[in-house]
């Protein structure tokens, strides 16, 4: 596949909320104060065009593989910047792995354990959908979702976290699925 910057930026710009999502659930409390997650994934991206060049994948797994490594570098560019950790080579292999992790929990989210190349490249598309429906939706309502299902958390550490009951929260995440649903186009 070949990749000239022109023709392959609308294709990077699909994968904005799937990096959203990922920066989101990397950055941690630590960095939330301080810096956006849309602004990692912009310098992820403009980073991606401006290496696009040195892709060598063919595949959109592959080409997800490299933003994902290169949205790791950007958490890590941060969490050095503001002053939490200086240049180290264990927090940058977490950091790797830590987003390795966090996209296969999104994975195992859509889809039990699926091997063949065909049905990782459907996986993959789905991360990718699942993504932008979880971007249209009430922040709150991304955020139980997100906590909940993407990273384990139970309904009563979600509800101390966002200082709210365990009721609204389980509300929250049932309003949140049905939307997620809808506007994923699947059957309640």
């Amino acid at each position: 596949m070949s990749h000239t910057a022109g023709a392959c930026a609308p294709r990077l710009e699909r994968f904005w909320p799937y990096l959203l999502l990922l920066a989101r659930m990397e950055m941690g409390p630590r960095l939330r104060g301080k810096l956006e997650a849309s602004d990692l994934v912009q310098q992820t991206l403009l980073e991606a065009h401006r290496s696009l060049g040195q892709f060598r994948g063919h595949t959109d797994a592959e080409l997800i593989a490299w933003l994902r490594s290169l949205l790791s570098r950007q958490v890590m560019h941060a969490v050095r910047d503001f002053g939490r950790a200086k240049r180290d080579v264990a927090l940058e292999r977490s950091l790797d792995d830590s987003l390795e992790q966090s996209s296969a929990r999104l994975g195992a989210w859509l889809a039990a354990d699926q091997s063949s190349p065909s049905e990782q490249a459907q996986r993959h598309e789905r991360a990718v959908r699942l993504a932008a429906a979880l971007e249209q939706l009430p922040e709150a309502q991304r955020q139980v979702l997100t906590l909940r299902h993407l990273e384990g958390w139970s309904v009563g550490d979600i509800a101390r976290e966002l200082g709210r009951s365990t009721v609204a929260v389980a509300g929250l995440l049932h309003r949140g699925l049905k939307q997620l649903r809808t506007l994923l186009g699947e059957p309640e």
